[in-house]
């Protein structure tokens, strides 16, 4: 079980209080002129990370030896301070004391840890010099050092120089090319370090099981598992965490968690928060929340990585009162300052639903440091609730401040641009995202390609989709959704067809565009046929979001029978979504009864929604059952359910300007009503018989230059 916070403070402090009672012996003595002994006390402060204190320490010695300058620059590379540590190995090569492997080892080592690859590059020329490049320890570190910079060929050829590379040497190379995803060449490695006798550890498992992450990888993963355990390996807490998510990511959560109870008496504060991730990602909320209260029953304090994935899980409105509660708990606990945490909550808020926006608006305003997630939070939280003018200003706000953009605003942004069909403004924002880079990445590209199909110019939409690799599902997904929406229904299935057979990876938004694409061009048994064999043929279940797309499908095709018996045949209980769908079929077929039981479910499972109200009463209107329709507005005055206006808006100039029903907040109103007025007039006289009347004679009238333009066309 993990030490309390403050029994680590208090043995510290007791590791301290040794070292300081043994230097005391030691000035008595008069031992510190033995060299040995004023390098185990400089080893023993640097530990305790009293650097200051092993500074003084080591000017007074009066014969420092290599051991002495490696202890210092060991301890400085340990604090984080590669500068000084730099520094350091120039003034013992000043002083004409030799390096060794340990000095480039111990350096390398801070060099790697800061991704300082331009600084190891030159420690690396400076090795070669010195005759060290085939040192077990200065060759180790050199080639961990160009794997976690991820220049995995430089770290091989560092390798084959090696005469007997050991397990450190091995386990960092499989690290880095299980970092860089390259997953044939790490298991290739696996094998090499079996057949050369070289013993596997819990370093060597923990990075290749990182690159079991889907279920085609599920069968491997229990091959490893069996591998692990006859190396005597099943109880080790790096490895149980590791398998713990390898399981979770290639979809088996009972195997997760039979690991986790298997390391009962061994587990650590990341063995939790592993199985927490594993819940989470399985949409297990309420086995999450059982386990982050079993947890510090048990005695374990949660810490950062615990509470932003809690809080992740709090959106849901069944599970918002556990968000706040949570939030209160960070509260007393003197932890709502960290950024991190701050950014969990703000998520929560904003993705719980769109009136907690004004929650999360306030703890952004409230937090004294914001980081690019804080700001990208809000950006996203505006986009997606439709405050769209919001977002515009903030991404201004943000470049104005010099915060940095990246993929994540750029695509925010251009969301907020595309639902507002700010055509021009999304040009130039398209045209900064060149500038930075980014347009190749495949947010980017997704956000470009939903900003052209929404504003009706598909071809430049496949121009952006044609930038990018092409190797991910989300620019695919977003250009089958834009030729759907587009009218070109045919394209949209072949692209799916395409993707298929370039064994691009398919996931449950790929079937949401397919079988959008489906119900807008009226293909109905192909869109079921698809919803049917989802899960057979490609492994992916059915969500709530397919059925409702099954369900437009079936009812723009007005088989509004079939449409409810898919509904009722659902594996889970129909949400809103699915309803409101049936519901705008009803409607569309001017199928009042069925209509009438849609709209009770939806009012019970959303009663202070208006849409529900608005369509129905529509529904009523059109078919002149004006009772009902009197009704159903006395309900909504009751409830205090209030219709939401429309907004409109145009853009001139670069500018966006939103008018909803009856608006006086704009600059322009006055001259805006007068000329509105004016229309109407014309409107009204066109609709005389006068005005109908003169408009025809008009047009009665031969008119040379028309029909010289007929005959020549």
């Amino acid at each position: 079980m993990r030490r309390p916070l403050n029994s680590l403070i208090q043995s510290s402090a007791y590791a301290f209080y040794k070292v300081l009672t043994t230097h005391c012996h030691a000035l008595k003595l008069g031992t510190l002129a033995d060299v040995y002994t004023a390098n185990k006390i400089l080893n023993a402060y640097t530990r305790c990370k009293e650097l200051h204190i092993a500074r003084k320490l080591f000017d007074e010695i009066p014969h420092r030896d290599t051991v002495s300058w490696n202890t210092m620059i060991a301890g400085f590379v340990n604090c984080g301070n590669l500068e000084t540590a730099c520094k350091i190995l120039k003034n013992m090569r000043r002083c004409d004391f030799d390096f060794d492997g340990y000095s480039f080892g111990s350096l390398l080592k801070g060099v790697a840890s800061a991704y300082r690859l331009e600084v190891g590059q030159q420690l690396h020329s400076m090795v070669i010099k010195m005759g060290y490049e085939e040192n077990v320890y200065a060759g180790s570190a050199l080639l961990d050092m160009y794997a976690k910079c991820e220049k995995v060929e430089d770290a091989y050829t560092v390798f084959e120089y090696l005469p007997e590379p050991n397990s450190v040497s091995w386990n960092a190379l499989i690290a880095g090319f299980s970092k860089v995803g390259d997953r044939s060449t790490a298991f290739w490695l696996l094998h090499c370090m079996e057949k050369e006798g070289v013993r596997a550890e819990d370093g060597t498992f923990a990075p290749l099981l990182t690159l079991l992450d889907d279920i085609e990888f599920y069968k491997l993963t229990i091959q490893i598992h069996g591998k692990i355990g006859k190396h005597g390996l099943a109880f080790d807490n790096t490895v149980s965490n590791a398998m713990i998510t390898a399981y979770s990511e290639c979809g088996s959560i009972r195997d997760a968690r039979k690991v986790f109870d298997g390391a009962v008496g061994m587990r650590d504060l990341v063995t939790w928060n592993s199985m927490l991730a594993a819940y989470l990602v399985h949409e297990e909320e309420e086995l999450g929340f059982q386990l982050f209260l079993d947890m510090q029953r048990l005695g374990f304090e949660p810490d950062i990585y615990t509470y932003t994935s809690i809080l992740s899980a709090c959106f849901e409105k069944a599970h918002k009162s556990h968000g706040q509660s949570l939030h209160a708990v960070v509260i007393k606990r003197g932890l709502e300052y960290l950024v991190p945490i701050s950014n969990a909550l703000i998520a929560m808020y904003i993705k719980s639903n769109n009136t907690s926006m004004g929650e999360a608006l306030k703890l952004f305003e409230s937090m004294e440091l914001k980081d690019r997630v804080s700001w990208n939070s809000i950006l996203t939280g505006f986009s997606q609730i439709g405050l769209n003018e919001d977002a515009l200003k903030l991404f201004g706000q943000m470049r104005s401040l010099m915060v940095e953009i990246d993929h994540y605003a750029f695509s925010a942004v251009l969301r907020s641009c595309a639902d507002l069909a700010t055509l021009q403004l999304g040009r130039q924002v398209h045209v900064l995202a060149i500038k930075s880079g980014f347009e190749t990445n495949d947010f980017v590209a997704s956000a470009l390609i939903f900003l052209y199909s929404k504003c009706g110019i598909i071809e430049d939409a496949r121009k952006s989709f044609e930038e990018t690799p092409n190797d991910s599902s989300i620019a695919w997904n977003s250009l089958i959704f834009g030729y759907a929406q587009n009218g070109q229904g045919s394209i949209a299935l072949d692209l799916f067809f395409l993707m298929r057979d370039r064994k691009v990876r398919l996931d449950h938004i790929t079937f949401v565009a397919v079988l959008t694409a489906c119900s807008h061009i009226g293909l109905v048994e192909e869109g079921l046929n698809f919803l049917k064999s989802m899960e057979s043929d490609y492994g992916i279940p059915p969500r709530m979001e397919h059925y409702a797309c099954a369900v437009d499908l079936l009812g723009r095709a007005r088989r509004l029978g079939e449409a409810r018996t898919l509904i009722e045949s659902m594996p889970f209980k129909p949400d809103a979504m699915v309803w409101k769908t049936l519901l705008g079929a009803c409607r569309v077929c001017g199928d009042i009864e069925l209509a009438t039981q849609v709209a009770s479910h939806l009012l019970e499972l959303e009663p202070e929604e208006h849409c529900t109200y608005v369509l129905l009463s529509h529904l009523y209107g059109h078919l002149r059952r004006w009772d009902e329709k009197a009704n159903l507005t006395r309900l909504m005055r009751e409830r205090g359910v209030k219709k939401v206006p429309g907004w409109s808006w145009i853009e001139i100039k670069n500018q966006v300007h939103a008018f909803n029903a009856e608006d006086q907040s704009h600059p322009l109103c006055k001259e805006i009503y007068q000329m509105l007025g004016e229309l109407m007039e014309e409107i009204t006289w066109l609709d005389t018989d006068t005005g109908l009347d003169a408009l025809i004679s008009d047009f009665d009238e031969p008119c040379e230059s028309c029909d010289a333009k007929l005959l020549s066309a």
